[in-house]
């Protein structure tokens, strides 16, 4: 089960970096028309790692105090 409040913060820095990261990578490849599966799979993996990642950071800061 994840903490609300760690859950909260992951998906604001997913949404800010995640956002950072889709236009500086797939921007071009969506404007230019080629949105494909593979594409669409990019941009979820490119919310979903910051979002792993803050998870994880704010649960091990947790489990080690």
């Amino acid at each position: 089960m994840l903490y609300p409040r760690v859950r909260d913060r992951a998906l604001r820095v997913a949404a800010v970096v995640g956002t950072i990261l889709f236009l500086i990578n797939q921007l071009d490849v969506v404007v230019s028309g080629m949105f494909t599966a593979l594409v669409a799979g990019k941009i979820a993996l490119t919310y979903l790692v910051p979002y792993s990642v803050s998870t994880y950071s704010a649960l091990e800061v947790n489990r080690l105090r």
